[in-house]
């Protein structure tokens, strides 16, 4: 693990953590609002999150865990911690009501219809703390992964930024038609992105004396597990609810065309 890009790694998390800003900044400028645009940067995200996950990540973690336990536990051992990632996020999903979960889709025009404030803002309060708490192993899958190769983690930061921007409409339409403050909307959602960064170093100082070949394979697998499971349950339903199924899809392989040229151009 290289040390000196521990800057890097927190810049491209930060950055990716605090998009949900842009998504409050897409809801206030609604009249102009492209719906496709949005399905294929979705799909596009989704792209390029499941490919880099089950082509670059699962097999990083495969190599690093074959070296120290052999070529099939070593594989048996990524394949529990990638299925294990896919738990852990899905607990986590199970855990948050559907209603005010960010992970669920939801339309801008769900909310302009409601008429009493308080559910709004309770509404709008309880998704900024949903979106923190699965924010929080998106933050460090994007910290160890620019950490470990900052190539890799520029593409996940982008692809991670991407899907947080329906996070913060979630957010910052409630709290705006409850308090008509554009400000104060935008900054609970602003604000709830820090829980990336925040997350990326918790669980990077709390594991830190404890990395090595092993533990870095079982999080690299865990990572690829939670990103698939969040391109699969969030993005591409997501994408599909805001434009075209095909424009979602169209997206998707695209995203994952980049992903690939990009991985080769590096290798």
């Amino acid at each position: 693990m290289n040390e000196s890009n521990l800057l890097l790694a927190f810049a491209l998390t930060l950055f990716a953590g605090l998009s949900t800003g842009i998504g409050s900044v897409m809801a206030f400028m609604s009249k102009g609002f492209n719906p496709k645009f949005l399905a294929g940067s979705l799909g596009f995200s989704a792209g390029v999150m499941i490919y880099v996950s089950l082509v670059e990540i699962f097999m990083k973690a495969r190599t690093s865990l074959s070296g120290i336990y052999g070529e099939r536990e070593g594989y048996y051992y990524t394949m529990l911690a990638f299925f294990g990632g896919m738990a852990i996020i899905a607990i986590i999903d199970k855990l948050v009501p559907s209603y005010e979960n960010p992970h669920e889709p939801h339309c801008v025009e769900d909310c302009e219809n409601e008429t009493k404030n308080k559910k709004l803002m309770r509404m709008g309060v309880l998704s900024a703390l949903a979106i923190g708490i699965h924010n929080f192993p998106e933050g460090l899958a994007t910290f160890i992964s620019a950490i470990d190769n900052p190539h890799l983690g520029i593409s996940i930061a982008f692809a991670i930024a991407i899907h947080n921007i329906p996070e913060g409409i979630a957010v910052s339409v409630p709290i705006y038609y409850a308090t008509k403050s554009r400000k104060k909307a935008f900054w609970y959602s602003f604000s709830s992105g820090l829980s990336e960064p925040v997350g990326a170093l918790l669980g990077y100082f709390l594991l830190k004396q404890f990395f090595g070949p092993a533990l870095f394979g079982i999080i690299f697998a865990s990572v690829a597990g939670i990103m698939v499971f969040i391109s699969l349950d969030e993005l591409l339903p997501t994408a599909e609810k805001y434009g075209e199924h095909h424009v979602a899809i169209y997206g998707l392989v695209g995203g994952m065309v980049v992903m690939a040229v990009s991985l080769m151009l590096f290798m």
